[in-house]
């Protein structure tokens, strides 16, 4: 057995034990890559028994990382006693706001109510009193990301016997929530007796530990769509919410989860006689479309690049962290959260970037950078492979817009409104979205940004208890667009990975 001091924390660990696994279970770290070696975005300071570096480490570290005694922590093995130190990481910018329409009370709970959004990235709570009066909100970063920053890898981890850990990580956060939103508020958190929970198929599957292995394969059908109510103790929250009912918001389809569903629900776009669409952008990219009394839905794997995963300076909207970027005299510069010394950079700035590494010529309209890499704000560089992974999250959300619009039969020019919707989307500039091709440069003049949608919506349901089946019509009546399969959608994923 190897003792291994984290922050001044020790844990007792068998030898052999990858530290990234501990790191991961324990001080919930995340590895955008679930662990894979491929993104370095586990970087650690640690001395003692730990395994020799890697060729995966040397790929990644530089001379003064080793120096330094730096590590990626899921590639490097504990051996005997070690200590290691993490930098500090908290929420930053993670949108819990949403627009909201004005709604009749008809409550599901009798004191408090409590409702959550369960993102892959991040989490955000709010919590409620019968008069509908806003008594607390509070955020932070999904614990999940310990298992990699997207879905897929989450699947993959649960399948290899991880699901219990993973479940129990989420939980753990849920618990953290409850509690603190209680104590800002000034209760306890026994006296909430209604909760709503909204989040994507494969959050709300993890969550309750129900199997994910039907979403990991054609034809991706879920164990469970959801729409329903499930106890407290099912969940390991008895001791917080002892005689709770805790409704967890319906999902459409594998990939179409609840959190489009409560999206919709807030934006009202079902609702309105012209056609409208609503894009709730993020690592899992949901897609809607309103026309003619029919909803069309498609889901696209945008991938984690929007939320700073999978870049190579890319981390969360916390300080330190490049969130805008503009051309000033035919110069970049930067503004970093805190006014502090930049450490990388978060999706708002990646957007920014990459629009003004086009507009100043140093990137032309296949997304190639002469030098390799730019400087955007010094340390802080966006490289050639940066942009590559821009152009894959873009052109995704980009063609399954278009797509949708194709199946209905419609064009650009015949829409009315798009919404956009999620965290990321709430500190995007729609300009320089339409610029770098995020969604069609046409609609600029008719985009809405919304905020938290998702939990706007959910927490809709939590306040009149008949938006339950409103929402669920939406999620059975749905019609899914299987973007995997659809030849139009292969070729405009194809076109739109231009600027």
């Amino acid at each position: 057995m190897a003792n291994v001091t984290v922050n001044g924390i020790t844990y007792t660990v068998e030898a052999g034990t990858k530290l990234g696994d501990l790191l991961a279970r324990e001080q919930h770290m995340s590895m955008p890559c679930g662990g894979h070696g491929r993104c370095g975005k586990c970087r650690v300071a640690a001395a003692g028994e730990l395994s020799d570096y890697s060729d995966r480490e040397r790929d990644f570290l530089s001379e003064k990382e080793f120096r330094e005694g730096v590590r990626l922590a899921c590639c490097a093995v504990v051996e005997g006693d070690c200590t290691v130190q993490l930098a500090g990481t908290n929420a930053g910018q993670i949108r819990i706001a949403g627009d909201m329409p004005a709604i009749t009370l008809k409550p599901v709970f009798s004191a408090y109510g409590f409702v959550l959004d369960i993102g892959t990235t991040t989490l955000a709570a709010r919590l409620y009193d019968v008069r509908g009066t806003l008594l607390a909100q509070s955020s932070r970063l999904n614990p999940q990301a310990g298992w990699g920053a997207d879905v897929i890898s989450r699947i993959e981890a649960a399948m290899k016997g991880e699901d219990r850990a993973i479940a129990a990580a989420i939980r753990e956060a849920v618990d953290t929530l409850l509690t603190e939103l209680a104590q800002k508020a000034g209760i306890s958190s026994r006296e909430i007796d209604g909760v709503t929970i909204t989040g994507n198929t494969v959050m709300l599957h993890l969550l309750t530990g129900t199997s994910v292995e039907p979403l990991s394969h054609a034809p991706f059908a879920a164990e469970r769509l959801f729409g329903e109510n499930v106890s407290a103790e099912s969940l390991h929250l008895a001791s917080l919410l002892p005689d709770t009912k805790i409704y967890l918001a319906p999902c459409a389809a594998a990939f179409v989860g609840a959190d489009l569903m409560t999206a919709l629900l807030a934006g009202g776009i079902c609702e309105k006689s012209d056609t409208q669409l609503l894009a709730d952008i993020g690592t899992n990219g949901e897609i809607a479309l309103w026309h003619d009394a029919q909803l069309y839905c498609c889901s696209t794997a945008a991938g984690p690049a929007f939320e700073g995963a999978g870049i190579s300076m890319g981390m969360g909207g916390s300080s330190g962290a490049v969130d805008r970027v503009t051309v000033q005299n035919g110069k970049i510069t930067s503004h970093v959260i805190g006014d502090t010394a930049p450490r990388g950079i978060c999706g708002s700035g990646v957007v920014d970037a990459v629009a003004c590494l086009l507009e100043t010529g140093l990137m032309d309209e296949t997304g190639y950078i002469e030098e390799e890499s730019a400087v955007i704000a010094n340390p802080v560089v966006f490289t050639q492979n940066d942009v590559r992974m821009v152009q894959l999250a873009k052109s995704a959300i980009h063609a399954g817009i278009r797509t949708l619009l194709h199946t209905a039969g419609l064009s650009c020019e015949d829409v009315a409104a798009l919404l956009i919707a999620g965290g990321f989307g709430s500190y995007l500039d729609v300009a320089n979205g339409a610029k770098i091709g995020l969604f069609p440069e046409e609609m600029l003049s008719y985009i809405h940004v919304v905020g938290n949608a998702a939990l706007s919506g959910a927490s809709m349901m939590l306040l009149n208890n008949d938006y339950r089946a409103v929402c669920e019509k939406y999620a059975k009546s749905a019609k899914i667009v299987e973007l995997s399969t659809d030849p139009f959608f292969a070729d405009e994923y194809m076109t739109r990975m231009l600027f």
